[in-house]
Formats: C-alpha cells, structure tokens, sequence
C-alpha cells in the first residue's frame, strides 16, 4: 500500500509540474527493475528521491556514510545500501564492485550527495571551499567517471543535482553557488561527450525544500568558530538558528523526487528541470539567468537589439 500510494502522490505531482507520467508508474510488476545508484541518500532530497524510485518500478543502490543510515536504508523494500562517500576513491571503487555483484547492471546515476557551508568567500577558511567542491562537484566526476561503463552498457541516464543558487548566488553561502555553476558546466560538457553513447545527462535544480543541509551548515559553522577558523557573531549565530528552524515550514521535495523520476523514466527526458517550491523562486530564477544575458550583450563588439534578441528567443522556444 505505502508504494501505491508513493507513486499516486508522484504522479499527481509530475501532473502539477506538466511533466508526463512516466510508464513506469503502472508497469509490468513482472518486468525486472532498472536499477538507480543514489548518492547521499540518507536523508533529505536524496531519501525522498530513494523512496520515490524504489516505489515506482526501480531497484536502488542507496549511497549513506554511517551505519545506522545503511542499516535502515537497508530495511526498504527495493533497495540496497551501499557504503559511498563520493570523496573517498576507494569507496567509490568498491561500490562500483558491489554493483557489478549483485548483476542487475545500472541504468541510472543519481548525484544527490552534497553539502552547503555557510562560509565567507572573503575570510572563510581555505578548507570550506575545498570540502564544498570535493563533495559538490568532484563527486559527481568522480562518481560518473566510475559508473559510466555501467549506464553505458545499459544506454541510461545520469543526473546530478544541481540548485537554483547557481543562478542566484549570496554573500553567505557563495561557495555553494561556485559548486553549482561548475555542475552546470560540468554537465553540459558532459552530455555533449556522451552524445553518441546513448546515456542521456540531466540536472535537476531544486528551489528552497526541506532538507537537513540548513542543520549541517549551522553545525560547520558553530565548529569552525569553536576551532577559531572563522568568527561566527551572536547575530549571526541567531540568523543561522532561525534559518535552520524555518526549514520545518518548507514543502517536502517531492517535486524534486518527481523530476528525477521523469529524468530516468521518460522517453523524453528534459536536459535541465527547475523545480521550486513556489512561484516566487521560479520568477527569481528566471530573472537572473535572463539579467546574465542582458549583462552579456551591453555594450559587446557585436551587440543585439531588443528585437533580435526577442527573435533569438522565440526561435529557442520553437525549437523546444
């Protein structure tokens, strides 16, 4: 029943994003399941996106750190833990042997692992930065890297998740945006790569959900004061504090659950798909890539008009 009723609320939320349900939902429940690798898939995006694959016709390789993540990730139906932090090589080659075990093949890469420090770019540690890019964006390279041969294999799909605050970037967390803006890159480069393999690349870029990124950055920063690496204010001890407790107001992601279903599911899979949790954050984030733009063309050797640039965009989204 609870998978039941796991694929219905996806389904009427793929509905209310006009993404088309996949077949998937209402498959053969004869026909073997495609199996999705799941990093960071203890808690947050990545164990909501690990309940809605599992419940919805996919076998998951569910990526978690501490054993008691593991043991209860291990306790779902349609899943199996696998021991992965996407910084440690290692452990990414082991759970690439793990997988090759247990012969079901892989279909599809999910790069849900990663972290948020709310450090300054002007005095913050060295440190934070490099732990950000390690986990944000050299962990999905690495991931891929190792995992490709597989999804090959199987003509599949990979996609990472990436975030709106690639467009929208802030004072306090302007490390997490540089992440963001490299998986842009990285992924775009990527699927021109992969473009005659058959594996389709996407991104996935969620607005403000509910997660326990807001807990672990408040957690890193407290640290990091304790440790003298940065000076943490009691102003700004509180803000965190509040920022952190307003994460209990946030919608559950399952929108953002639903967009990597589609991603792996479709037959039509989308290159990137933005999903927030309101219109605000939608309107934020189209105004900002669109602001890049007009920031492109002002006063270039070759600048466009309004009218050619408005005949630029209409033939893009004619071509969607």
């Amino acid at each position: 029943m609870k998978c039941s009723l796991q694929a219905i609320t996806v389904a009427m939320v793929m509905a209310s994003l006009g993404l088309l349900v996949p077949k998937t939902i209402a498959a053969d429940e004869h026909a073997p399941r495609k199996a999705v690798l799941v990093t960071g898939a203890s808690s947050g995006i990545g164990l909501k996106i690990t309940e809605v694959l599992s419940a919805n016709d996919f076998y998951v390789y569910a990526g978690a750190r501490k054993p008691a993540d593991l043991g209860r990730l291990d306790a779902m139906e349609n899943v199996s833990s696998v021991r992965l932090d996407v910084t440690v090589q290692e452990e990414i080659e082991a759970a690439v042997r793990f997988v090759e075990d247990q012969g079901r093949g892989l279909w599809g890469i999910v790069n849900n692992a990663g972290v948020g420090l709310m450090s300054p770019l002007v005095d913050g540690p060295v440190s934070d930065l490099e732990l950000t890019f390690a986990v944000n964006v050299y962990g999905p390279y690495r991931v891929n890297q190792a995992f490709l041969p597989l999804v090959m294999e199987s003509g599949g799909r990979t996609t990472t998740i990436s975030s709106i605050s690639a467009f929208i970037a802030s004072p306090a967390d302007g490390g997490y945006s540089a992440s963001k803006v490299a998986v842009e890159g990285y992924s775009d480069a990527l699927a021109i790569e992969l473009h005659d393999s058959g594996v389709h690349v996407s991104v996935v870029q969620p607005g403000g959900y509910r997660s326990e990124i807001r807990r672990k950055a408040l957690e890193h920063a407290v640290a990091s004061d304790e440790r003298g690496e940065m000076e943490l204010s009691a102003e700004a001890r509180k803000g965190l504090e509040d920022w952190v407790a307003s994460n209990e107001t946030l919608k559950e992601p399952y929108e953002v659950a639903a967009a990597v279903l589609h991603a792996m599911s479709s037959g039509t899979p989308k290159r990137r798909y933005m999903v927030t949790p309101n219109e605000r954050q939608a309107n934020f984030t189209i105004r900002s890539a669109l602001r890049r733009v007009v920031e492109l063309n002002e006063d270039q050797v070759y600048t466009y008009d309004r009218d050619e640039l408005v005949a630029m965009l209409d033939e893009l989204l004619e071509a969607e």
